[in-house]
């Protein structure tokens, strides 16, 4: 069985290591060609065949997107294709699973999900157009690879087919996001798409595109040119700047030891006894407003894009290597006046290319917070600094706690910014503010009147932004309290508790996809009927049928 614990899982790469991919430019278009190592995979046991991917094929591929939007902002356009003969992907490598343990497949399909959710985030916010260039069999992971890209073309060789054969073959639910996006992306109706995912030989050709499963089916020998084509047209879409610099993503610098994860800005510290890890956010040094060309010559040091990086690295490593500690809690330091002064920089500038960019690093990396399950509190004592970017942290828990100083003493405070009323949404699309308070105007505009105030304790409580504010006298034992009764609950009950209470009304496509990781696949994993002994992903292609428990439950 795939374990966790004994070998850490690291999710900083860079292209000089890839393994799985290749990637080359031309002017506005960039194409991915996966090239998957059979041998290559993260933890030995497995052969990864017919570019299937793992964990590690996906670090990849993430590195990638990550370097395409800030080192090379001239493409507009990127082309996603195979350089396998007649196999485009076929989808997360199975032997994998099934000998991986219940919390890595579940942490797989995670991250998968969010690196897919970020191909349509950056279509949608920054102007970067995707094209699945499938020429050759697409199954399963793979489809759905294809499915989070703006448009799919598959090649007509009379034998290539679309796929999501997972109900079929292997007792499970396709992990990232299939059944959702075929519905309500790709509008399919509802009796083609029952079809469709239970028949393990997929579609091809004209019915493929009849169906809606792909946009466009192209005759072998027209297939490069009709890519190269569209790319094109695709490109011209998008409103990225051409001539523009690149900002080179440097690697982080990083300690980890035995007590924690230790960064420039992002500070982990470990307590393995208490179940907790206490995650601790610097602010930006004080000092003149930025401007542009000092920030284009930081580069990946600029704060708001390493304080990003270096979060979402931390986030990544307490989901997948430490599955204990199962209470985040989140401190911040720094100068809050700094912090709203560097948001009000970004919100003036997130027209240029180099700042939308990191806005959108910020947004998918506070969104990874929304969806991990983890119970999160916040702590806000004397010399804290949430505010405004900060601040959304705070917002991502489950309980905030401000603590009440006697009189005379220096008391706590927090600081709401133009930041925190819609430019980091949650993955439903609401800002953390509006999904707090249900989408109140009238609760919301009372808020936004506060902008820029540092709010005391009391007026925190007023207006509904922290938990409770014990005084100095119970802080302690209260704190305490909270965080043993927490993490003496039932991990799988949180999960699906906290799952639903961060996401009320509305729905959209990316709740409902995680909606579905957290409660439905979830479930499935760990049912007899897929991973049981005789279970359908257990025994795939050994030969021997699985054997079901027939009960509808």
């Amino acid at each position: 069985m795939i374990e966790t614990k004994t070998e850490f899982v690291d999710y900083q790469v860079d292209p000089g290591r890839y393994k799985h991919w290749r990637v080359s430019f031309d002017g506005l278009v960039a194409t991915v060609t996966m090239d998957v190592s059979e041998d290559g995979g993260l933890r030995p046991g497995y052969r990864l065949k017919l570019n299937s991917y793992d964990l590690g094929v996906d670090i990849e591929f993430h590195d990638v997107l990550q370097r395409i939007r800030f080192e090379h902002p001239e493409v507009r356009s990127v082309v996603i294709t195979s350089a396998k003969n007649r196999v485009f992907c076929s989808g997360a490598n199975i032997y994998m699973l099934g000998q991986s343990s219940h919390a890595w497949k579940v942490n797989f399909c995670k991250f998968t999900n969010e690196t897919r959710n970020g191909i349509e985030d950056s279509s949608r916010y920054s102007g970067l157009k995707f094209l699945a260039a499938c020429n050759g069999t697409t199954a399963g992971g793979g489809y759905e690879l294809a499915l989070a890209c703006d448009e799919i073309m598959l090649v007509d060789d009379r034998s290539s087919t679309v796929s999501l054969p997972e109900v079929p073959l292997l007792g499970v639910l396709p992990g990232t996001g299939g059944l959702t996006r075929v519905t309500d992306k790709r509008k399919v109706r509802r009796d083609h798409a029952d079809i469709f995912c239970t028949t393990p030989d997929g579609v091809r050709g004209q019915r493929a595109k009849d169906w809606r499963l792909v946009d466009a089916v192209v005759r072998t020998q027209d297939f490069g040119e009709a890519v190269k084509k569209r790319a094109g047209e695709l490109a011209e879409q998008s409103d990225r700047p051409i001539g523009a610099q690149g900002v080179t993503l440097t690697p982080l610098e990083r300690t980890i030891d035995s007590g924690g994860l230790h960064y420039r800005y992002v500070d982990v510290e470990f307590n393995r006894a208490a179940r907790t890890a206490t995650v601790t956010v610097r602010g930006p040094a004080p000092g003149s407003e930025p401007s542009l060309t000092p920030i284009l010559t930081a580069g990946a040091g600029w704060w708001p894009l390493q304080m990003a990086r270096e979060l979402d690295d931390a986030i990544l490593s307490l989901r997948t290597n430490e599955l204990e500690l199962g209470l985040w809690l989140f401190k911040a330091t720094g100068d809050p006046e700094a912090v709203v002064a560097m948001d009000r920089f970004i919100l003036d500038h997130q027209n240029h290319w180099f700042v939308r960019e990191v806005l959108g690093m910020m947004r998918r990396t506070f969104a990874r917070l929304d969806v991990s399950s983890r119970s999160m509190f916040t702590f806000i004592t004397p010399g804290s600094c949430f505010a405004g970017t900060l601040l959304e942290l705070a917002f991502a828990s489950d309980r905030v706690y401000m603590l009440q100083t006697d009189e005379g003493e220096p008391a706590p405070s927090l600081m709401l910014s133009p930041m925190n009323f819609g430019a980091l949404p949650m993955v439903n699309d609401l800002s953390r503010l509006a999904a707090r308070f249900h989408d109140d105007r009238a609760a919301i505009d009372a808020l936004r009147a506060q902008t820029g105030v540092a709010l005391q304790p009391a007026d925190a409580m007023r207006l509904g932004l922290v938990t409770d504010a014990p005084d100095a006298l119970d802080w302690d034992d209260e704190m305490r309290q909270a965080i043993e009764s927490r993490v003496a609950l039932s991990p799988d009950a949180l999960t699906g508790m906290e799952a639903n209470l961060r996401f009320g009304l509305p729905e959209n496509q990316a709740t409902r996809v995680f909606g579905r990781l957290s409660a439905w696949q979830n479930w499935i994993f760990i049912r007899p009927n897929a991973t049981g002994q005789n279970g359908a992903l257990k025994v795939y292609g050994s030969g021997a049928q699985p054997k079901f428990d027939w009960e509808r439950v």
